[in-house]
């Protein structure tokens, strides 16, 4: 696949870091359908890369997950009492 377009984004989000990642990176393994290829890495941060031929999809990768990000981040601080 040769890609046309590409992102990368880098998510701190201190202690909630595990807890983002991993609501994001099972929503991406299970995803056979994805036209992006889509890599999402844990390390001191949360880096998300994105590449697509076409930038409606890449746009589309993107507003979902950083849907999902915000949702498990809203998520985890609701709990935190």
């Amino acid at each position: 696949m040769t890609s046309n377009f590409s992102a990368r984004i880098t998510i701190s989000a201190g202690k909630k870091n595990d807890a983002i990642f991993k609501s994001i990176d099972v929503d991406n393994r299970f995803y056979d359908e994805n036209p992006t290829r889509t890599s999402i890495s844990l390390g001191r941060d949360i880096l998300i890369s994105v590449e697509a031929e076409e930038i409606s999809h890449l746009r589309a990768n993107l507003n979902s997950t950083l849907r999902l990000i915000q949702a498990s981040n809203d998520s985890i601080e609701s709990l935190e009492i």
